[in-house]
Order: C-alpha cells, then sequence, then structure tokens
C-alpha cells in the first residue's frame, strides 16, 4: 500500500473517488508541461469535476492547445475515462505561498464561484487574477441549474 495524496486531494466525481496526485503526475509527465494543479470543481450531475491547470516549460515546443489535447488524451489512457478529465487550462503560473505550497483551496473556490481570501502569506497575487481569467475561458464558474430547468 502506498500513498497517492493526501485526503483533502481526492475529488469526488460521479461517486468514483479520484486523486488528484495521481492526475496531476499524468499532467506533469507531459514533456511541455513545467508544473501543474489540478482540483475538484463543482458540477451539477457529477458533484465534482477534474480542472487541470498547466504552467508550460520556458522551452515549450508544442502549442497550448495541443498541449491541453494531449494531456486530457494521457489521463483517459491512464487514470480511465472515469476520471471525467476534459477541461485544463493554461495559466502562466500558479498562485503559491511564500513557502511553495500551491493554493489549490482558492483556486477550487475561484472554479466554483465562491468568495476567497488569500492568506498572508501568499507570494504574488498576480497569479490568482490569471488563474481566474484563465478559468473563465473554460467556462468556470459554471451556472449550476436545477435539473430540468
Amino acid at each position: 500500500m502506498h500513498v497517492l495524496a493526501r485526503t483533502d486531494d481526492v475529488i469526488n466525481c460521479a461517486g468514483h473517488r479520484l486523486s488528484s496526485g495521481a492526475i496531476e503526475e499524468v499532467l506533469s509527465a507531459h514533456p511541455d508541461v513545467a508544473e501543474c494543479a489540478v482540483i475538484g470543481a463543482a458540477d451539477q450531475l457529477k458533484g465534482q469535476v477534474p480542472v487541470g491547470l498547466l504552467v508550460l516549460s520556458a522551452n515549450a515546443t508544442t502549442t497550448p492547445d495541443r498541449v491541453v489535447a494531449d494531456v486530457v488524451a494521457a489521463v483517459r489512457a491512464e487514470v480511465g475515462p472515469v476520471a471525467a478529465f476534459r477541461d485544463a487550462v493554461v495559466v502562466e503560473g500558479l498562485p503559491r505561498t511564500r513557502s511553495g505550497k500551491t493554493l489549490r483551496g482558492v483556486i477550487q473556490r475561484i472554479a466554483d464561484g465562491e468568495p476567497y481570501t488569500l492568506p498572508g502569506t501568499i507570494e504574488d497575487e498576480a497569479p490568482v487574477g490569471m488563474v481566474a481569467a484563465a478559468l473563465a475561458t473554460i467556462g468556470y464558474p459554471r451556472e449550476q441549474r436545477e435539473c430540468g430547468g
């Protein structure tokens, strides 16, 4: 037995428990991805769906759209279709604390359209706005509708 990720990094997608760490491992294997983060965004039908944020390496040779298509296909092949991984976006940087911890909770609240507060230990606030703008380009936060509405 081995631990893939912290328990708060588990995404509950249609009753399946997915490890954000396992998905991040697949994303980071792409040669043009320098760093990445995966969060579970709220979904009316499935509960949560995984959403990836990708920071490309400085010497990336592939277009951002192609990298996104590549990682979506890789997650489907390696984790399986049960992951329902369809949404990823390229960002310039990830919001981090001064100690280097990615602010996944803040990113998740942005994706869910919930209020958030930035910790006093944030390294730079600029990536927060960039992440929000990038998530908006792929439709986050989603408008939540009642069934049949």
